[in-house]
């Protein structure tokens, strides 16, 4: 796949058939969408193949954790893969390397994509705060008082800091 490759919603409106014969050449097939999110037009049986390929390895992460429950290779592994979990104590490690596996089954299991993003999110933000000295002292602090209205965010990755 070309990661460039791309038609406007307009061309998928005006040449459905040339569009859906270019996204089948291709594998997978950018519509990009002026008034909304940009979309992806691939061919079932590929999504098919990336959802059994998802579940097998989800079941592979449980299944090691499973046998050994101290989750050993996960845990050395997780360094090389999210260099960032230097900041965060051993059993913080632990904790995302236990939370991420079980979104990863979700992901798999119940279609719910966004939670392994939301759990690498979290943690990363933790230890962002962890490796600034002053941040972390700051978020140690005791806390008093009323903060003020809580606005939504807009939509998007969510940020949230595990309890240090």
């Amino acid at each position: 796949m070309n990661a460039t490759e791309a038609v406007t919603f307009s061309d998928l409106s005006r040449n459905p058939k040339s569009v859906a014969e270019r996204a089948a050449r291709l594998g997978l097939l950018r519509v990009t969408h002026r008034d909304g999110p940009d979309l992806y037009l691939t061919a079932a049986d590929r999504e098919e193949q990336r959802d059994a390929s998802l579940t097998t390895a989800s079941r592979i992460f449980l299944a090691l954790m499973k046998h050994d429950p101290s989750a050993r290779a996960l845990l050395l592994a997780m360094p090389d893969v999210f260099p960032w979990v230097r900041h965060l104590s051993t059993e913080e490690v632990r904790a995302f390397t236990v939370e991420l596996v079980g979104a990863l089954s979700n992901a798999a299991e119940l279609d719910l994509d966004t939670n392994a993003q939301e759990v690498i999110t979290g943690w990363r933000a933790t230890a962002r705060i962890k490796a600034d000295r002053t941040e972390h002292e700051k978020a140690l602090r005791p806390t008093t008082g009323d903060f003020g209205e809580v606005r939504a965010t807009p939509p998007g990755p969510v940020e949230h800091a595990a309890t240090p």
